[in-house]
């Protein structure tokens, strides 16, 4: 009895001593690990890093990342604990090797799917003996505006030129053929058609330039929609006329809108006319207004030829043109609806493309109503039952067989 006592004694201090030295082994454990994540920087290099302003990574020997600020993470550039492009350790070697500060632009990957790039701006340079700090600075925004900006100019230069030159070579024949009365009158109106595309064409790019130094969150004040619409309809009458289209609209939006009224009588205006441009004579072209949901909406629908699936992908952009040729013969400068999608969008609106080839096409604008109006200002039989381009178009359609029945 007396020895089974002993033993289970000595079992029970055996078993304390195992789990203190196993608590001091865990701790011990985790002093390690704290130390191997999180080594020491210089002094005062960690508060630098926190107000530095730009994404940045600390590696160590061996590239492991030693710290990382969360626009590093957000980049791209660290997973975990290790620098993710081939790029950047190439330039951690070079510094390691030479001793020197390396800076580079790189367009890098983003995500691990590889979808979309980044174009970063990346300094590298020793820190102390052991580390190495990589500073990004994203510059994918700034750098895709001056591509955009560099393509912009090179296209002016181009749409000038073809009616510069146009009008130089009318002037020598017209001065050749003085004699010729026939010809005279040929070049001369030649000469008037070409010069009303110069005109068109400078007059589109100082209604952009202009589009860059609005800022309608200042300048806006309420607008009332329908008087755009009617201003908008009043402006484009006389190209209508000269092709016998009859410009239908219909609907209203009790709601007012907030931004600059001639901005967006300029976008709507633009996108009429482009229907009236692709529209076949003796058509009619519909204009039609209703509000739901928050949103005021105006869809412009033709009668023309339509677009395919690609051309409706890249319609907005500035001087494309579906069809080069017939642009050039109905004068169209490529402008007008990189003018609208800019417009729409500075008032935090959208506009959106419905169109089939042989059906037509219909532009729809939408606008967020202004808020803090009173909700008995918009009448409830206004209000149009969805808001789908296909509903916007029929819509439009409706407005043009209203017409065509008065």
């Amino acid at each position: 009895m007396l020895i089974g006592v002993i033993a289970g004694l000595i079992g029970l201090s055996l078993g304390i001593f195992g789990a203190i030295a196993f608590r001091l082994s865990e701790q011990q454990r985790k002093l390690v690990d704290v130390a191997i994540e999180d080594p020491s920087l210089p002094d005062g290099a960690a508060e630098v890093l926190a107000v530095v302003g730009r994404a940045f990574v600390v590696v160590d020997a061996i590239d492991g990342v030693v710290r990382a600020s969360p626009a590093a993470y957000a980049y791209g550039l660290v997973r975990g604990h290790t620098v993710v492009h081939q790029q950047l350790l190439e330039m951690t070697a070079e510094v390691r090797r030479d001793g020197v500060i390396l800076e580079k632009q790189l367009e890098l990957p983003r995500g691990p799917l590889g979808q979309g790039t980044i174009i970063v701006q990346v300094r590298a340079a020793m820190v102390a003996e052991e580390y190495i700090l990589l500073l990004a600075d994203d510059r994918t925004e700034f750098t895709r505006t001056e591509e955009v900006r560099n393509d912009f100019v090179a296209n002016v230069s181009h749409e000038l030129k073809t009616p510069v030159g146009a009008i130089s070579l009318l002037a020598e024949a017209l001065e050749s053929s003085a004699d010729d009365e026939q010809a005279v009158r040929r070049f001369a109106k030649r000469m008037h058609k070409e010069s009303a595309r110069l005109a068109a064409l400078v007059q589109d790019i100082i209604e952009l330039s202009r589009l860059q130094g609005a800022n309608v969150a200042k300048q806006g004040r309420p607008v009332d929609i329908n008087t755009v619409v009617s201003e908008s309809v009043d402006r484009s009458q006389l190209p209508a006329e000269s092709k016998n289209i009859d410009l239908v609209v219909g609907g209203h939006s009790g709601a007012m809108v907030y931004g600059d009224q001639d901005l967006l009588v300029t976008a709507l205006r633009n996108l009429i006319d482009n229907a009236i441009r692709y529209s076949p004579e003796n058509t009619r072209v519909g204009i039609g207004v209703r509000s739901k949901d928050g949103l005021v909406a105006v869809s412009v629908t033709d009668q023309g030829e339509g677009l395919s699936p690609e051309d409706q992908e890249r319609v907005f952009e500035r001087f494309y043109r579906v069809d080069a040729a017939r642009s050039r013969h109905t004068g169209g400068t490529g402008l007008g609806l990189s003018i609208v999608k800019h417009v729409i969008s500075n008032h935090g609106g959208e506009v959106t493309l419905w169109s089939k080839p042989g059906q037509g096409s219909t532009f729809t604008i939408r606008l967020p109503e202004m808020e803090g109006q009173n909700d008995g200002d918009t009448s409830e039989a206004r209000k149009p039952a969805a808001q789908t381009p296909e509903t916007s178009r029929n819509d439009a359609a409706g407005v043009q067989e209203q017409g065509a029945s008065a």
